[in-house]
């Protein structure tokens, strides 16, 4: 029979560390203009030597054209791109919850039905991990976010 192992402090148990709160930045821009500013923001990570599979675009109106384009080759295709996980991957409001987190979160308000900002918005801030850029109509957003950008 084996010996019990001699008794000694307890170890402190895991805790699960808690995830800083995403730097928020805002990219004032109107509904229209939200995709352009958008695409700027996702050119300047890029540029800047952020992984393109750090990235997840949010629109809240029209699609992203990529979004238009890949769906058009059906869903499995298309989610298997996310996926993946190489690569920007861009999401309307809608269908965002199943997008994983990402350390970078890119949200374009541009239109879209007057939930749908604050549900993205919402979600975008639940999936970033480091940074969160929101193009929009500050006013709109603030109200949204409940702080102040």
């Amino acid at each position: 029979m084996a010996k019990p192992a001699p008794s000694g402090p307890a170890a402190p148990a895991a805790v699960a560390p808690v995830a800083p709160a995403p730097q928020i930045q805002l990219i004032p821009a109107s509904a229209e203009g939200a995709l352009d500013a958008a695409e700027e923001a996702v050119d300047l990570l890029l540029d800047s030597g952020r992984a393109p599979g750090d990235v997840l675009v949010i629109t809240t109106g029209e699609q992203h054209p990529w979004a238009a384009h890949e769906l058009s080759f059906g869903e499995a295709s298309y989610w298997a791109q996310h996926d993946a996980g190489d690569d920007v991957f861009y999401a309307d409001a809608a269908v965002a919850s199943r997008a994983t987190s990402r350390p970078v979160v890119v949200v374009a308000v541009n239109g879209g039905p007057g939930p749908a900002a604050a549900d993205a918005l919402s979600l975008a801030h639940a999936r970033a991990g480091a940074l969160l850029i929101v193009c929009g109509d500050p006013q709109q957003i603030n109200s949204v976010l409940d702080v102040g950008l």
